[in-house]
C-alpha cells in the first residue's frame, strides 16, 4: 500500500475531499446559472471574519466562520429581496466590507500566524475527525435538499419570476441555497482555503457548461471535474510538498482551459 494511504491525516483529507468535490459543484451550479458566482467569493471573505474572530478570542474558528457566513448569506438575500440595490452591488459591499473587518481584527490579533495562514490557503494536515463529521452532515443535507427540491431549484435558477408565478417559494429556496453555500464554504476552507474555495465552486461548473449538455449532465460532469481536481491536487500537494488549495484550483483552471479550447467555435 502506498505511504500516502497509511497516514491518518491523508485518509481524512481524501474523505473530506470526496465530500467537498460533490457538494461544492452541486451548489455552485445553481449560483453560476443565476449569474451569482461572486456569492461564493463573498461568503468566503465573510468566513475570514469568523476565522479571525475565532483566533482572536481563542475559540473555534470553524464555528465562528460558519456563523458569520450564514448570517451574511441571510442578510444578502434579505437585501436582494428588497430590490433597491443590484445584487452585484450588495455582494461587492459585503466582500470589501468583510475583508476590511477581517484585516482590522487580524491587526488586533497581532497579524498573520500559522493557524490563520492554514485557513487562508488550506492545510490538509489540519483536518480532524470533527471537521470530517461536520462535512458529512452538510453533505447529507445538501444531497437531500437537491434531490427533494431539484425541480424547484431548477425553476428558480433559470426564471425566478416564472417560478413564483407557478407557486414556488422562490425566496425561501434562494435563502436555502445560499445558506448551504455559506456552511459548505466555511467547512471546506481546511482543504482549499478561504481565498480559493470560491474558485472551486465555480470553475468545474463553468468547465462543464462548455460542453453544452443538459442541466443534469452538466451537474454530473462538474462533479467529475471537481473530483479530478481535488483528488489529483491532494496527491500532488503531498508528494511535491505544495499548498493543497492552490494545487487543487490550478488543476481546476487547467481543466477549464482545456474545456474552453476543446469547445470553442471553429
Amino acid at each position: 500500500m502506498p505511504e500516502i494511504f497509511q497516514l491518518d491525516f491523508m485518509l481524512r483529507a481524501f474523505a473530506a475531499g470526496i465530500l467537498i468535490s460533490i457538494i461544492v459543484p452541486l451548489i455552485g451550479v445553481f449560483l453560476v446559472v443565476r449569474r451569482y458566482s461572486l456569492m461564493a467569493d463573498t461568503l468566503a471573505h465573510v468566513s475570514l471574519v469568523g476565522v479571525a474572530i475565532g483566533i482572536l478570542t481563542n475559540s473555534q474558528p470553524v464555528v465562528s466562520a460558519v456563523a458569520a457566513s450564514t448570517l451574511a448569506a441571510v442578510a444578502i438575500e434579505k437585501l436582494r429581496a428588497v430590490k433597491t440595490l443590484f445584487a452585484e452591488s450588495i455582494l461587492a459591499i459585503f466582500l470589501s466590507g468583510s475583508l476590511a473587518v477581517a484585516v482590522v481584527i487580524m491587526s488586533l490579533a497581532k497579524g498573520l500566524n500559522v493557524s490563520l495562514l492554514s485557513y487562508l490557503f488550506g492545510s490538509i494536515s489540519t483536518i480532524g475527525p470533527v471537521d470530517l463529521y461536520m462535512l458529512a452532515a452538510v453533505f447529507i443535507c445538501v444531497l437531500l435538499a437537491i434531490v427533494l427540491l431539484y425541480k424547484e431549484f431548477f425553476l428558480v435558477s433559470f426564471d425566478e419570476e416564472f417560478a413564483e408565478a407557478g407557486g414556488v417559494k422562490a425566496r425561501s429556496l434562494n435563502l436555502l441555497i445560499v445558506v448551504l453555500a455559506a456552511v459548505t464554504i466555511s467547512l471546506s476552507m481546511r482543504i482549499v482555503g478561504i481565498l480559493l474555495i470560491g474558485a472551486l465552486m465555480v470553475m468545474p461548473v463553468v468547465s462543464a457548461k462548455q460542453f453544452g449538455l443538459s442541466f443534469r449532465n452538466t451537474i454530473i460532469l462538474s462533479i467529475l471535474f471537481s473530483l479530478v481536481s481535488v483528488m489529483s491536487g491532494l496527491f500532488l500537494s503531498y508528494y511535491l510538498d505544495l499548498a493543497s488549495g492552490g494545487t487543487i484550483v490550478l488543476i481546476a483552471l487547467v481543466i477549464f482551459l482545456l474545456s474552453f479550447f476543446l469547445n470553442r467555435p471553429q
